[in-house]
């Protein structure tokens, strides 16, 4: 099974970024094109339903396998970014974190009106960063179609934060 692959490739530091974390490494992953593909092929199979107009990605892994995604799907890939990273006219969120706050944007033009947009990154933990991203989408005047992790923190209880969005969320391995 692919999560059962994805899971020997991933790498885990522990203690990383702080003490008690055990930090779960995409890079791994980059660097194999067979499962990178693999990736990729089942995300598009988990998504071919949806009407997708874009994808976004969050900074900044987001972008590595959300970009491939757009690229395959045939529709524009934007980038999400941490505050001040963008140089046009943006829409911001700030929003709070276990140990303090963020703040992300995207450029306001971007993301079109009543587009569908599907919001990716590579790791689902407590579910902050997606909502954020999603409010971003709202603001925007847009919709959120779903949501697409290649890994999540399950264990943390991530979704019933996303459902308020919506209930197409994908994550190829779960912890």
């Amino acid at each position: 099974m692919l999560d059962s692959k994805i899971n020997k490739i991933i790498r885990e530091v522990i203690d990383f970024p702080k003490k008690g974390i055990s930090f779960k490494d995409i890079t791994p992953l980059l660097m194999d094109k067979e499962i990178s593909d693999k990736i990729i092929s089942e995300f598009i199979k988990r998504v071919k339903h949806l009407k997708i107009d874009a994808i976004v990605g969050i900074e900044s892994r987001g972008f590595l396998y959300g970009f491939l995604l757009a690229n395959k799907l045939g529709v524009p890939f934007v980038p999400i970014r941490k505050s001040g990273k963008l140089p046009c006219k943006k829409l911001k969120y700030k929003y709070d974190l276990e140990y303090g706050s963020s703040e992300i944007e995207i450029h306001a033009n971007d993301i079109k009106k009543d587009w569908n947009v599907l919001i990716h990154d590579d790791l689902l933990a407590t579910g902050g960063t997606a909502c954020a991203a999603a409010e971003l989408i709202k603001m925007a005047n847009a919709n959120v179609v779903g949501f697409a992790f290649i890994v999540s923190l399950s264990y943390l209880n991530p979704y019933r934060r996303l459902k308020i969005y919506s209930n197409n969320i994908i994550s190829l391995l779960d912890y």
